[in-house]
């Protein structure tokens, strides 16, 4: 039996490229989303779509599972990360052979929040910009002192370019005044990619899969700030290629990942924030989602991550 795919988020641009690339490959697939229209664009392709409850309802994990075991789904790649903490926090509530492309919880509530995203890698070890949140920053200004030129302020939970602004300075900002929930961070000038890594769990038969691309150099929060440029060969911006694993690895990421990553003015490369989705930018390395079709045809892969916990053994219950 084949694989039956749902992917969610169908009328995001993340969702419409995912469906793009299974019509291209012949599979069929079904498409849900929140929003009250759930039609793809024009140049999109057609497909069957439901409505299902948002993320933020209690019963979305409830209407999801009625929607698999009603279509017979056994693949469900989901394109929103605000679904995300919910599909892998509830993933036992699926039927054993349901695989949900999404990391096991600890990993992705890490990276769901860039804050704590931040801590983790700069813990690591792995080069991060400077960050504070607005209350501290309140209660002690002077620790953004050593800062020149612009910071960042971006909401702790991804919401893509639309959530970044970027201040030409610190002089005059109330921190106290600002709303909760944001991240201050370091501006990053140097030359702007996403790594994309499918991540795999060690001593896993599938070697993990990596993909730089170079974006535009539009600044943060403007239109065209996610544009890619272009994809970078193999044997380019190795040092990018390595941090984006590194920073996978150090988090517990399994399955798709887009790691955002600047070069500082000296060239060297930092983590600015990292995304478990297989997002828009999959359409420029097809084998992200040849990964994900993979995880299917073996199924050996990563059973702690994209099926139900194996069953706990009966004399570790005493």
């Amino acid at each position: 039996m084949g694989p039956r795919i749902l992917v969610t988020g169908i009328a995001s641009a993340a969702g419409r490229t995912v469906a793009a690339q299974l019509e291209t490959r012949g599979l069929p697939y079904l498409g849900s989303d929140a929003r009250a229209d759930t039609r793809q664009a024009e140049d999109a392709p057609a497909a069957a779509a439901v409505r299902l409850l948002p993320a933020t309802d209690p019963d979305m994990i409830l209407d999801l599972r009625r929607l698999v075991d009603r279509e017979a789904i056994n693949v469900i790649i989901p394109t929103l990360t605000v679904e995300l903490p919910a599909l892998a926090a509830g993933r036992a509530g699926f039927a054993q052979d349901v695989r949900i492309i999404v990391g096991d919880p600890a990993a992705v509530a890490l990276a769901n929040d860039h804050l704590f995203t931040a801590w983790a890698l700069q813990a690591a070890g792995i080069p991060v910009p400077r960050f504070a949140v607005p209350g501290d920053l309140a209660a002690a200004p002077a620790s953004l002192a050593g800062l020149s030129g612009p910071v960042v302020v971006k909401s702790r939970v991804f919401r893509g370019s639309r959530g970044v602004h970027v201040l030409a300075g610190t002089a005059s900002v109330s921190w106290k005044n600002m709303p909760a929930g944001q991240v201050v961070q370091e501006f990053i000038p140097g030359a702007d990619y996403v790594c994309l890594v499918f991540g795999t769990p060690a001593r896993n038969a599938m070697a993990p899969v990596v993909v730089v691309l170079e974006k535009t150099r539009t600044p943060y929060g403007r239109a065209g700030s996610d544009e890619v440029s272009r994809r970078v060969p193999a044997g380019q911006a190795g040092d990018v290629r390595k941090l984006g694993l590194a920073a996978v690895r150090t988090l517990g990421l399994t399955g798709p990942v887009q790691v955002q990553i600047r070069r500082r003015a000296d060239g060297t490369p930092v983590v600015l924030g990292v995304c478990a989705t297989l997002g828009e930018n999959s359409k420029w390395a097809p084998e992200m989602l040849d990964a994900v079709l993979a995880t299917f045809m073996l199924p050996a892969f990563n059973a702690a991550s994209f099926r139900r916990c194996p069953a706990v053994p009966a004399d570790a219950l005493g």
